[in-house]
């Protein structure tokens, strides 16, 4: 790899945020529709209506189409077919419609909800979400089909054991990641001439108003969790006050809350250390910043997966786990994540990066391929009970981020 390409994406087309949108448009969108089909027990729900899963599949035929819904820059092209995709059209005869039409989660959920919730078909085959509330209610509401693992042989195969069985959905029963990512710190060793170890080091007063966080109030409350040692993935919300409280003890260094500018902040030196996402801060090192360096705090870190769900009434269901698995292998995870950089799902995809691509680069990051040990510092996002949970949570950080 030249890095030429990497220099053209970090530059001019700076990758989405991987987590869903929650202030502005995109949440309000999902509290209107919410109301209507979250609520258990709501006849809005598809669960109301249960499947044969063993028997759909049995019945579901091959067919020659496959419509697949990503985000923008995610998977092996700039623009046009991708040689991932041209390689599974070769291998199944299976023609593929790939669009990048999926910007956040909550505008996304908030597009596809009323049609799944009136049994009507969006139109894809396969979408890509992140775990977080939407897809949550996704799963909640039937909206997506029960996946037949017997087609998917190499998942259970190849896939790591960070990405089996998560909390959101144990026994990927509904879903399998697509790609992964940390959140953790980044800091700049031009302003800051010490080791960043810990997420106390935030708050110390030489880096006042140098301390970047994010607007996203699932990664904010999770660093606030971590500071004061509470796995997010079990708190409580007294937990989450005291995650209030420690965040508002350093609101005097916060220079701002971020979305996926924050890469621009560090870089420019507007910010010092900020909250941060491993493959944002791979792709700044390939592209001229190669000095910035990415932690994962003793307190531990974060972990977040981007999902391949099948909507329910998809017209090719079994296209769909052809791909799932078809990408499960170590030579199209390798593909992909040679030009995506996130946390790779699949281990054995680093030794054919490294021999078959010829690029250490990747192939030797511990950003794209974190060893166990790091792997076993990571953390899973809370995953709320209900909507009145979830609307808790973000009036207590939305109280950091206005105070």
């Amino acid at each position: 790899m030249t890095g030429g390409a990497d220099l053209f994406r970090g530059l001019t087309s700076a990758r989405v945020s991987r987590r869903g949108l929650l202030a502005g448009g995109g949440a309000a969108a999902v509290a209107a529709l919410l109301a209507g089909c979250s609520i258990k027990g709501s006849a809005a729900s598809l669960a109301d209506h249960p499947v044969d899963w063993q028997r759909f599949w049995a019945d579901a035929r091959p067919t020659k189409q496959l419509n697949f819904a990503n985000w923008p820059l995610y998977i092996d092209s700039d623009h046009g077919k991708s040689e991932s995709l041209r390689l599974f059209e070769q291998s199944t005869g299976i023609n593929v419609d790939y669009q990048a039409v999926i910007q956040d989660n909550a505008t996304f959920f908030a597009t596809v909800s009323p049609i799944l919730r009136a049994q009507g078909a969006t139109g894809y085959d396969l979408v890509v979400m992140t775990n977080g509330f939407e897809l949550t209610q996704m799963i909640k509401n039937g909206f997506v089909c029960e996946l037949d693992h017997s087609r998917l042989p190499n998942f259970a195969k190849n896939a790591g054991k960070s990405v089996t069985s998560p909390v959101y959905d144990p026994g990927n029963k509904h879903s399998v990641v697509w790609q992964t990512g940390i959140t953790g710190l980044a800091y700049n060793p031009k302003y800051i001439d010490r080791e960043i170890t810990s997420f106390q080091d935030l708050l110390d007063p030489a880096f006042k108003g140098r301390v970047g966080l994010m607007s996203d109030n699932t990664e904010l409350g999770s660093l606030g969790l971590l500071a004061n040692g509470i796995a997010p993935e079990q708190s409580t919300p007294a937990d989450w006050r005291k995650a209030q409280a420690w965040l508002k003890k350093l609101r005097p260094n916060v220079a701002g809350f971020y979305d996926q500018s924050y890469i621009n902040k560090l870089e420019n030196g507007d910010t010092w250390i900020t909250q941060a996402w491993s493959g944002d801060v791979f792709q700044a090192q390939q592209s001229g910043f190669e000095h910035l360096k990415f932690v994962t705090p003793e307190e531990g870190q974060m972990m977040w997966h981007d999902n391949m769900l099948i909507p329910r009434q998809a017209a090719n269901p079994v296209s769909a786990l052809a791909w799932m698995d078809f990408y499960y292998t170590p030579k199209i995870a390798g593909i992909v994540e040679d030009y995506v950089n996130y946390v790779c799902p699949v281990p054995s995809a680093q030794e054919y990066i490294r021999t078959d691509l010829k690029d250490a680069t990747v192939a030797e990051s511990p950003l794209v391929f974190p060893d166990a040990a790091v792997l076993e510092r990571s953390h899973e996002f809370r995953v709320f009970k209900n909507y009145d949970e979830y609307s808790e949570w973000n009036a207590v950080f939305n109280a950091v981020v206005q105070s």
